[in-house]
């Protein structure tokens, strides 16, 4: 079995994240979905999100290309997971082009799919606000 990983915060789930996780699915058999704590987003990535951890993890279970979401809580916790969920492809939007690339070290095949380039949360949430 062929497992794949990707790692987002998947607020306001829009056409652009199906997308990116139809993709991440099609890589292999099981897609593992790393889904930023509420605390994490906050802290670490300056933001606050619409929806609650266990709201957004929900919707991402709902979804059939989805097969398990774990916690996201660092910045740093990328190579334990490859290691411990057996991970063969690792998955992120191109904007985070070459980041992740010391995963290769492992033999965890990096893959940067371009992002769908008309829709974002940041934008839905800036249309909304206007």
């Amino acid at each position: 079995m062929k497992r794949v990983i990707t790692y987002g915060t998947f607020d306001l789930l829009h056409y652009g994240h199906i997308n990116l996780l139809r993709r991440a699915k099609a890589l292999g058999d099981y897609l593992i979905v790393a889904l930023s704590t509420d605390e994490f987003v906050k802290l670490q990535k300056h933001k606050e999100c619409y929806f609650s951890y266990a709201e957004r993890k929900s919707l991402l279970e709902a979804m059939r290309y989805v097969d398990l979401v774990i916690p996201e809580e660092n910045w740093d916790q990328k190579k334990e997971d490859c290691q411990q969920y057996h991970i063969d492809v690792f998955v992120m939007g191109d904007d985070w082009e070459g980041q992740f690339d010391y995963l290769r070290d492992q033999g965890v095949e990096v893959v940067y799919l371009p992002r769908t380039p008309e829709i974002s949360t940041s934008r839905i949430k800036k249309d909304l606000h206007e």
